[in-house]
């Protein structure tokens, strides 16, 4: 069984908040223990993107594995090989909506919404399988690019990129959003209140104007590529605004 929680102040979510949270968040961490005797965990960054191998068209509010790119050699592909039941691993997603100004520096604050992952990591053996995770993380990056570029990849590329499946055991999120939360004893004092400014400065990521490369010969930027960009950028911008108002 999956249990997942999220902790918010305006209410409770499903499975789909989380797994958004994940998909939206361009690096997630992932942490590990590389060695019985060495007593400190790694942590990399890593692009990973919830999806189902064997039910495609499952929506984002029902039970999905996180797939992470990674390359052949690495170390935490290594270890992922060498364990039976596969690695356990944590994957941490995190979004900043906002940065939140109270009365005292204590009560400052960001809004974010943030979910962990708690699973076993198998690399993906079947190309298939490997092919579908590529394209669903490729995809991530930028809606329809994989359609949009050279595939699929030749025997070298797939030799040298692997996919790690984690099937996700436990999962728990956390989302805060609106105002600063100062104390009444301050709210009271006008001393405070009338010179401190008060309030929420949204914060949200931007995908800027595209730079074309030195051998690129289409004029165009083509429409895959700034609808994606327009669409982001205007889901990101509506929710750090309307989360510093909630």
């Amino acid at each position: 069984m999956i249990s997942f929680s999220v902790v918010n102040i305006a209410g409770n979510y499903d499975l789909g908040t989380i797994h958004s949270i994940v998909n939206e968040t361009p690096v997630c961490h992932v942490s590990f223990a590389p060695d019985p005797a060495d007593p400190f965990p790694a942590i990399l960054p890593m692009i990973g993107v919830m999806g189902s191998f064997d039910f495609p068209s499952a929506s984002l509010d029902e039970p999905m594995d996180c797939y992470l790119h990674g390359y052949v050699s690495s170390r935490i592909m290594n270890l992922a090989r060498a364990s039976e039941q596969g690695l356990p691993l944590c994957v941490a997603a995190t979004r900043v909506d906002g940065v939140v100004l109270s009365l005292t520096p204590n009560s400052h604050s960001y809004n974010y919404r943030s979910a962990v992952l708690h699973g076993y990591g198998n690399v993906v053996e079947t190309k298939e399988e490997k092919l579908y995770a590529m394209q669903l993380i490729t995809d991530s990056v930028v809606r329809n690019r994989w359609e949009n570029s050279r595939t699929p990849p030749d025997a070298a590329e797939m030799q040298s990129t692997v996919i790690l499946k984690v099937s996700v055991v436990s999962g728990s999120g956390k989302i805060r959003d609106g105002g600063p939360h100062d104390e009444n004893k301050d709210q009271s004092r006008d001393e405070l209140t009338e010179k401190i400014w008060t309030g929420v400065m949204p914060l949200w990521e931007t995908f800027g104007e595209p730079v074309s490369s030195p051998l690129n010969r289409v004029e165009q930027v083509p429409e895959h590529i700034t609808s994606h960009r327009a669409e982001v950028n205007q889901r990101n911008e509506e929710y750090a605004k309307s989360a510093a108002t909630e």
